[in-house]
């Protein structure tokens, strides 16, 4: 699995315009792009001029075809028309995954 997470700066202003114009492509992404686990853009609740990037990939080819698909190329020009001043996002290859809380609900850094 694949995770994509940043940030994307916009004008405080311009914020929930663009988060609003983003939900069709956020939909359309989950919906009709095979592979993709999780895709949300949304308002950073401590910083008025973010907006927190989280995606979830199930592998390599399914990020290369959405990197080609319209509803990247879509999102990218929405964010432009929405004035955003600057993006850092990375992505992580993920080489393990289990749940946060063990059976006995304690939270733990344990992968086994």
């Amino acid at each position: 699995m694949i995770i994509i997470s940043g940030v994307i700066s916009i004008p405080a202003d311009k914020r929930a315009a663009c988060i609003e114009a983003s939900i069709p492509l956020q939909q359309a992404t989950r919906d009709d792009e095979p592979g993709c686990l999780a895709y949300v853009f949304s308002a950073d609740p401590c910083d008025d001029g973010a907006i927190a990037v989280y995606e979830l990939w199930e592998d390599a080819p399914s990020l290369a075809a959405h990197f080609l698909h319209e509803n990247y190329f879509n999102m990218r020009t929405m964010f432009g028309q929405h004035g955003i001043t600057g993006a850092v996002t990375h992505k992580y290859r993920i080489d393990a995954v289990a749940t946060v809380y063990n059976a006995d609900r304690i939270a733990t850094t344990d992968f086994d």
